[in-house]
């Protein structure tokens, strides 16, 4: 397994794409963790034109292995 040190605030600052379609799915506002071992297990992005706390939308839920790849500046996905 794979262990990374970083922040949540970093990876809120970083854009979500997907390498399928290449588009922007948007920004990290949530994490959330399994709570026996305490490793990540879904990224939370919010839904676009999610101002504040209204929403046109559903938040995006991604798991932790469909994550291909956590740049300096974006993090890849593959979602179909």
């Amino acid at each position: 397994m794979l262990v990374i040190n970083v922040r949540l605030s970093d990876l809120q600052s970083k854009d979500i794409v997907n390498v399928i379609d290449g588009r922007n799915i948007g920004n990290i506002i949530d994490v959330k963790f399994d709570p026996k071992n305490g490793v990540i297990v879904s990224l939370v992005v919010a839904s676009k034109g999610k101002f504040l706390s209204f929403s046109r939308g559903e938040d995006t839920e991604i798991k932790w292995q469909n994550i291909v790849q956590i740049g300096e500046d974006v993090i890849l996905v593959r979602l179909n």
